[in-house]
Parts: C-alpha cells; sequence; structure tokens
C-alpha cells in the first residue's frame, strides 16, 4: 500500500481535505461513525468508526500502519481532534500531545489554560446537573465580583454553537444550563463572562514551534441570545494595528495550550474578540476551521492552502502552500427559514433555476453552493450553527462585489413551507420574549427570539394594528385577491433579516404564489381584500409567513 493518510470525518467539511490527499499522492482512508456521510465515495477507504472511540481508531491504524510505506492522520473541521492526537502519540505518528489536544478540546481546560498564562479570557465556572439547582438558590459564584450578567452557558465539548447561549438574568439560567449541559459529551457546561465587542476567525499552521497565521476574518453574528454566524468576510477590513494585536494574542493562547512545542505539527483555529479592554480569546482548537473556512475561503481569498499543508505535515513532510498567492475578498453567507416543513424549493434568479431535480445559481462570482436541505425536510430557526439551510461562497477583487454577490445569492433562494405543518402557525403567532442588557431590540428593553423577520417601530406598529382585516370570504379564487396597503411600512426602507425589502419580499410571495398581488384599495367589491392578518405574517416570517397565511386560507 502507498503513503496512507487517515482522515477523521467524511462530511462536506472534510471534502477539500480528501480531493487534496488524492491530489498529493496519498491513499485515503476516511473515518466516520456514519455510513451515509457525503464524501465517503470521494475516498480510496472507508471505515464506519465512531469518532469518539480514539482506542477503536487506534486500533484500526496500527492494523495498516505495517502495510504502508508511511502514516499519517488528521482532520478538519472536527471537534475530534483528541481523537487524532491520541492515534498519533500511540504509533509515533506526527501530530500534537495528547494533553494539549485536551486542552484546546475541553473548554474547562482551556479557560484554565490561559488563565494560568495570563491570558486575556472571560472568568468561568463549570457545572453539572447536579450544580444547577445550588448555583440557583445561592448562585455563590455571582456574588463575586469578576462573575456577573449577562453570562455565556455553553458545553465544554461541543462545536457549531450547539447549546451555546447568552444568559441575562438567574431566571433564564436553569434552561440554558440543561440545554447546554444535554449537548454535552461528558454531561458539563462551563458558565463565562460575556465578551462584548465583533468576533474573528482564525487558522494557523503550527510546525514545530513556528505558528504561521492563514488569515483572519470577520465574522458575522446575529440573533441573541444565541450566536448564528450568517456568514464571514476574508480578509477582515479592521486596522492593521487591531490586527497585529488579536493575533498576538491568538498566538500566545496557542503556546499556552501546548500546541506548538517544538516537535509538535498541527494546526490551530480561533475565535478572539476584540472588545473595549481588548482582544479576549473566546476559543482555540487544535484543528482547522469549519464553516468553509479552510477547505473554501482561505484559497478563494488569498490563494493558500492550510489544509494542503496540514496534509503534507501529519505524513512527516514540511508544509506547503501557505504563500498567498493574490488579494481577494471572499464571502460565505447563509440562507435560514422559519419553522415548518419544506415544501419547495425555488430560486429567485433569471439565469437560475433547476437542473435535473437540482438547485441550481448561475450568478457572477459565485463560487459554491451548499443547500442543507431538501422537500419534506423539518427546518427551524437556527439556534446553533449546524441548523441553517444552506451557505453560499463567492469571491471577487473588491470587497463590496463579492459581499453583494453573496448576500444577493443567499437572498435569491426561496423556501416554500407546508401549511399543513403547525408548527409555522404557533411561529407566526407566538413567540418568546427576553430581557437583555445593554441591547435595544425594542423600545421597552426586551428582545424576540426568534425575532420578527422586519423590526418594526413602535409607530410602524401602532399604524399596522390600525390596519383592516377587510377579508371577503366569499370569493376565494387568486385572481380576485388585492392587498390593503400599507403605504407607511412599504416605504420605511426596512430589510428583512436576509436584508430583503419589503418589495423584494412582495417579489417572492408572487413567485411562490402566482398571484398578481397588487398593492391597491380599487375595485374592491367582490375582492378578498388581505389585510393586517397579512402583513403581520409578512413581518414576522418574510415571504415565508405571507405565504403560509395565504396558503391556509383555504383556498
Amino acid at each position: 500500500m502507498k503513503e496512507t493518510i487517515i482522515i477523521l470525518g467524511a462530511g462536506v467539511m472534510q471534502g477539500p481535505a480528501i480531493e487534496i490527499a488524492k491530489e498529493s499522492g496519498f491513499y485515503t482512508v476516511v473515518l466516520d461513525g456514519s455510513s451515509s456521510a457525503p464524501c465517503i465515495g470521494m475516498a480510496d477507504r472507508f471505515e464506519q468508526i465512531d469518532l469518539k472511540d480514539k482506542e477503536g481508531i487506534e486500533t484500526f491504524a496500527r492494523s495498516i500502519q505495517g502495510k504502508t510505506s508511511r502514516l499519517g492522520i488528521m482532520t478538519a473541521g472536527t471537534d475530534f481532534s483528541v481523537s487524532v492526537a491520541w492515534t498519533a502519540e500511540k504509533l509515533g505518528l506526527p501530530g500534537i500531545p495528547y494533553q494539549a489536544a485536551l486542552n484546546a478540546s475541553d473548554k474547562a481546560r482551556m479557560r484554565e489554560c490561559f488563565k494560568k498564562a495570563a491570558l486575556p479570557s472571560p472568568e468561568f465556572f463549570t457545572i453539572t446537573a447536579a450544580d444547577i439547582q445550588p448555583c440557583i438558590k445561592s448562585f455563590t459564584p455571582l456574588t463575586e465580583a469578576y462573575y456577573r450578567f449577562p453570562l455565556v452557558i455553553k458545553p465544554v465539548d461541543n462545536m457549531g454553537s450547539r447549546g451555546c447561549r447568552r444568559v441575562d438574568s438567574i431566571d433564564e439560567f436553569e434552561k440554558a444550563a440543561k440545554e447546554a449541559i444535554g449537548f454535552s459529551r461528558s454531561g458539563r457546561a462551563i458558565a463565562e463572562n460575556y465578551m462584548d465587542g465583533p468576533e474573528f476567525s482564525v487558522d494557523a499552521i503550527v510546525y514545530r514551534g513556528e505558528i504561521t497565521i492563514c488569515g483572519l476574518a470577520d465574522r458575522h453574528i446575529f440573533f441573541p441570545p444565541y450566536f448564528i454566524e450568517m456568514g464571514h468576510t476574508m480578509p477582515t477590513v479592521i486596522e492593521e494595528e487591531k490586527q497585529l494585536s488579536l493575533l498576538e494574542t491568538f498566538r500566545a493562547g496557542v503556546r499556552a495550550l501546548g500546541l506548538a512545542g517544538k516537535d509538535n505539527i498541527g494546526a490551530a483555529k480561533g475565535d478572539i474578540k476584540l472588545t473595549l479592554q481588548g482582544p479576549m480569546i473566546g476559543e482555540i482548537a487544535a484543528r482547522l476551521s469549519g464553516g468553509y473556512m479552510s477547505g473554501w475561503t482561505y484559497p478563494y481569498s488569498s490563494g493558500a492552502l492550510p489544509v494542503k499543508a496540514a496534509i503534507l505535515m501529519a505524513m512527516g513532510y514540511e508544509p506547503e502552500g501557505l504563500i498567498p498567492q493574490k488579494k481577494w475578498t471572499c464571502a460565505e453567507r447563509a440562507f435560514i427559514s422559519i419553522p415548518g416543513t419544506v415544501k419547495q424549493l425555488g430560486i429567485k434568479n433569471e439565469e437560475s433555476g433547476i437542473d435535473n431535480g437540482q438547485l441550481v445559481i448561475k450568478m457572477d462570482y459565485i463560487n459554491d453552493f451548499f443547500l442543507r436541505i431538501k422537500e419534506g425536510d423539518k427546518v427551524s430557526f437556527p439556534e446553533n450553527n449546524v441548523s441553517k439551510c444552506g451557505n453560499i461562497i463567492a469571491s471577487a477583487p473588491e470587497r463590496e462585489t463579492a459581499i453583494a454577490a453573496a448576500e444577493n445569492a443567499a437572498r435569491s433562494i426561496l423556501i416554500k413551507l407546508d401549511p399543513k405543518d403547525s408548527e409555522t402557525k404557533e411561529f407566526l403567532t407566538h413567540t418568546e420574549t427576553h430581557q437583555i442588557s445593554g441591547l435595544r431590540h425594542r423600545e421597552d428593553g426586551n428582545f424576540k427570539f426568534p425575532p420578527d423577520a422586519f423590526e418594526l417601530t413602535d409607530d410602524l406598529r401602532n399604524t399596522l394594528n390600525l390596519l383592516p382585516e377587510f377579508i371577503n370570504t366569499a370569493n376565494r379564487r387568486y385572481n380576485s385577491w388585492l392587498i390593503i396597503p400599507f403605504n407607511a411600512f412599504q416605504s420605511s426602507g426596512l430589510k428583512d433579516y436576509m436584508g430583503r425589502t419589503v418589495e423584494e419580499t412582495l417579489d417572492a410571495v408572487r413567485q411562490l404564489t402566482g398571484l398578481p398581488l397588487p398593492i391597491t384599495c380599487e375595485n374592491a367589491e367582490n375582492k378578498v381584500m388581505l389585510g393586517r392578518s397579512f402583513w403581520s405574517a409578512l413581518i414576522r416570517g418574510s415571504y415565508q409567513g405571507a405565504v403560509y397565511y395565504i396558503d391556509t386560507l383555504g383556498v
């Protein structure tokens, strides 16, 4: 058997690693706990192994080590760097120490390392299910000066923002803690002080003590109390002095975790915040990033190939492909849905559409389109970064061009929901209200989650409440329908949470329903007039809410 690399994970995020490894001439063996992982067919060999089972992975690796002239093991975009490090250490393969991988995988250990090294990182405490009620009753940690609301609660050992949310009061603590612990493989969560400020992502290659930065990206985070990344843009546009400060803090964090020893080879991925007090470390993982960064946006933006470098190092060679070849901007943007069941998928673009049953985007500067849903799937408003509906990646020489291309493409995806699913109705009529300090989502200081698609001012909401229902139920023919105008809203310039204007939203409604939907009250006799409830559904759920409302009128 020729030189062989074991790659943990056969999901979309590992696709570039499998492809590059094969192009580099290595025999590729992928491991995954799922026999239906999408990139299995790309590899030379597949083995179904639970990626948490480090002993099982070690046993398998030993079984092929003597059959190949050279063996390596790596991962990208998964949270199983511990399994990689364990196997590499046991078999004498290139990698990082197992203990260092634990430091970068367990957030409680990570925070302890940063604290010991006196690095800027939030104060924290660890909780289990048994700690929740005693914590609520006494909340001793919060009596100390450095623990204060708002807090962020998250599992100590998961990724993709699963179970991670902001907590602004003791009343929210129990629910958030239970949710975070439920997402933890070890049954533990961490509660830490909230870091206020913009967030950045950075990937690096670590080779024998040298940390090579691959790039720094702006992260676009929305929808509190959760932390939903609706995209990232690379490179960042912050001042060079601030960039250097962020990267210096990141490098110090990599060293504090033990990832940059003189004999270590591997990668590091960091989330860093720029607060009023300066850079603070969110997290650092001992792997290359997921979220389409390491395999897509770095190459599109700079020509750098961190995945190739990581593969070569895992195989015992010096890293290559880290010298930037160009200075483009790459923008990744996500698209989302309100709760329900997908009935129909479409694209609002003349040159795009359905080809052989697949949605296809044909727009300038678009590199990739990742659709993560299909007709019949259940969808929900995202509470983590794995429950979004899909992603668009665009790149261009100019920043504005790349961003506009990605955002326009993301807005062009239309998801029509099944009117039989009552979860959509519940979403349109009910919402959970939170109090959040320092953020004015509404005049009373409260905010909604999930939020309204359009955030109305009090004046607009009062005007909405004055609109009549005015529905003539005697005539149900589509071509007889009209809409009572909501002129103040239509001319407000407001945009929904995907950036659609009111007119763009109405155009999407027209496309999905086939209705002309004129905005007029002329010749209203014997017409079905859509009034306050129609506009309320549109404001709450954008085009999806309006279409669902129309579809459930019994037509």
